[in-house]
């Protein structure tokens, strides 16, 4: 029986595990029953003392179940909430230790899978966004030691990284019969990265391929971005955002609506002191309904269920002109008609600054556009019609790779872990 090897792709959004064995196709690993991905979401029980993973943990959190929920723990690596705890249930954790959690139940599925195909559990190669942060080297470096201290801490002993969008490349190149260069555009929930690579049959096999990496940029910009802007545009303006106080002289703080429409900044807000703040803005409200809103999000811990509906709003608006956005629930109705041109007004920053890193990789590669054959669109996010169209615009003979949107990755992590454990 050949040895398998693992790759795993910790997703801000979703991740996937893939097994290959030396000179083989990788496959990606069954990880949430018959699923091969898992949302990257965690939910600490208060009612029976479990931890949920994955999609379980969302149904347990949207169906009213007491207890903390977590997603996108990705977007904390390198940041300063990485230095401080956080209360779940009747003990402090660290985010190092909450990451390490969801990357148990992954162990776990990884162990059972051991003991009938040869898995080797020691070795694991974990992809990595380009840029974790984007202003601070040291930062970066910092996020990088922390997943890999909290892969080590479940027992991981040779533990190597290698670049998503890289990963990428590494499995549609088993597709190619000729060489050419490549552009990979990877939007994941947290980050984008672009990397030029050169790619060929006979450089499949090459067991180092840092030299035919000619370029390669990062910026953390990412679908729960783009999810964060159409919700504080659309959904945080009916909890108060922009609204006045009842004498007009000043507007509300700002920042409680930028937290409630951010993914991994939700849960601080669940607060008694942040509710008091509040009920407090509420008497002084010119509408105080919206403020009363947003209190009943606080008091029934309804954010990730407001930005749930706000990303299933943006994956609908990729195919439709328009699409209604709605959270109702007892003592609550929150509707907005959200438009594609509306979103993409909101978002014309983030593809901004998508197009300028694409320009960055160019330059750094000293590649012009005209020479680049082939487009690999990866990640969730690639499927936003303006990020799809910045990222393929300036290469109008390429040919366009719409590969696996949620799997490419993990299975290139699995086809290096193979190349270079085995």
């Amino acid at each position: 029986m050949s040895r398998l090897f693992p790759g795993l792709d910790f997703g801000t959004t979703n991740s996937t595990l893939a097994l290959c064995a030396p000179g083989g196709a990788p496959e990606l690993l069954a990880v949430e029953d018959e699923h091969r991905t898992i949302p990257s979401a965690l939910f600490f029980s208060l009612e029976d003392g479990r931890t949920y993973f994955g999609r379980q943990a969302v149904f347990e959190y949207v169906d009213g179940a007491e207890g903390r929920f977590m997603r996108a723990l990705k977007s904390i690596l390198g940041t300063s909430l990485m230095k401080e705890t956080t209360q779940v249930g009747r003990e402090r954790m660290t985010f190092e230790d909450l990451v390490g959690r969801f990357l148990s139940n992954l162990r776990r599925r990884l162990e059972r899978e051991a003991e009938s195909h040869g898995v080797d559990t020691d070795s694991i190669v974990l992809g990595r966004p380009v840029r974790f942060v984007d202003e601070s080297d040291e930062a970066d470096a910092a996020a990088q030691g922390q997943l890999e201290s909290a892969a080590r801490a479940q027992g991981f002993r040779h533990i190597e990284f290698q670049y998503e969008p890289v990963a990428a490349a590494l499995y549609y190149e088993s597709t190619v019969d000729r060489e050419q260069l490549a552009m990979v555009v990877d939007i994941g929930g947290g980050t984008s990265d672009f990397s030029i690579l050169r790619l060929s049959p006979e450089r499949a096999r090459a067991p180092d391929r840092s030299g035919d990496i000619l370029g390669t940029t990062g910026v953390h910009v990412g679908g729960t971005d783009f999810d964060r802007l159409l919700n504080i545009a659309k959904m945080q303006p009916l909890l108060g955002l922009g609204s006045a106080t009842a004498d007009g002289k000043r507007r509300m703080p700002v920042w409680y609506f930028n937290d409630m429409a951010t993914w991994h900044r939700i849960n601080t807000l669940y607060t008694a002191k942040i509710l008091a703040d509040i009920r407090a803005l509420k008497k002084e409200a010119g509408e105080p309904a919206k403020l009363g809103a947003m209190e009943h999000m606080l008091l029934h811990r309804s954010g990730h269920r407001l930005a749930g509906a706000v990303e299933r709003a943006k994956i609908a608006l990729s195919n439709e002109a328009a699409v209604p956005i709605a959270l109702h629930e007892p003592g609550l109705a929150l509707d907005a008609l959200a438009t594609r041109e509306e979103f993409e007004g909101a978002t014309t920053e983030l593809v901004s600054r998508i197009e300028g890193s694409i320009e960055a990789a160019l330059r750094l590669a000293g590649v012009a556009s005209g020479e680049i054959e082939t487009v690999i669109l990866t990640g969730g996010g690639a499927q936003v019609p303006a990020v799809k169209s910045a990222a393929t615009k300036r290469f109008p003979d390429a040919r366009i790779a719409l590969s696996d949107a949620f799997g490419s990755v993990g299975l290139g992590l699995g086809l290096d872990a193979a190349r270079r454990f085995g």
